[in-house]
């Protein structure tokens, strides 16, 4: 059983789910968690596989840091584990990190990528896991609307393609939507990334407590591509108004 094959239902209703998410602290991974929570399944665990090398094709990189304030500000047990970057590590460190959760499935964040989907997927059907993937095959503006409608905030912190400079480190995406569009016509990218075009960090979400903020951080641009690494951070609390 693999894809968005659930298999569990109640008169064609999938019934809800302990999931693990596989979490990098990026917009996609994010909005897939917020998903799977409003489809009713219950998220215990924030998984997040850290590669010791920016050369890990399964797994996002920039700012693995940031994940366990995160987990914190959602109140998630994080599991992590390490990988040298290699497609073989990188799956080793994955079945070690969910084989070990009492579990019926895993959401993830993939889009476009059978890269990313083949190989999550075949961890998942060796465990006797479910793969949920809130937002495999969708068209990337309706993936852009659904993250407007969320409520997620997330910023740009790596970029890599033709049409987007260090300006763009920092930068909200929801705000920076119509560049992005504009970027994307002119140069071929994909507006959300998916590509690897650009990297983002969540700093908010209705499934925090608390937000993000980072105090200090340190870009780096080499000419063609370049990153925000942030190198202090903190949760604040959100200020709630009267009921």
């Amino acid at each position: 059983m693999n894809g968005n094959d659930i298999i569990k239902l109640n008169h064609g209703v999938p019934l809800p789910m302990r999931l693990a998410s596989l979490y990098s602290g990026g917009k996609d991974s994010t909005l897939s968690l917020y998903i799977a929570e409003q489809m009713g399944h219950t998220v215990e665990y924030i998984v997040n596989i850290v590669p010791s090398s920016d050369d890990s094709m399964i797994f996002h990189v920039p700012n693995a840091g940031m994940v366990p304030l995160l987990a914190d500000s959602m109140g998630k047990r994080l599991v992590t584990a390490p990988t040298g970057g290699s497609e073989a590590e990188d799956i080793e460190a994955l079945r070690t990190a969910l084989s070990s959760l009492d579990i019926e499935g895993v959401v993830m964040g993939a889009v476009l990528s059978d890269y990313q989907w083949e190989r999550i997927n075949a961890v998942c059907e060796e465990l006797g896991l479910i793969c949920l993937a809130p937002l495999w095959r969708k068209r990337p503006a309706d993936v852009m609307d659904e993250l407007a409608d969320s409520g997620i905030s997330a910023v740009i912190v790596g970029v890599y393609a033709d049409g987007l400079d260090e300006t763009w480190l920092g930068r909200d995406v929801i705000d920076s939507y119509d560049d992005l569009r504009s970027a994307a016509s002119k140069n071929g990218i994909s507006v959300i990334g998916e590509g690897g075009e650009y990297e983002t960090l969540t700093l908010d979400s209705p499934m925090q407590s608390s937000v993000l903020v980072i105090d200090d951080a340190e870009k780096i641009w080499n000419g063609h591509s370049g990153a925000m690494n942030v190198k202090v951070a903190r949760l604040e609390e959100k200020i709630r108004g009267p009921l």
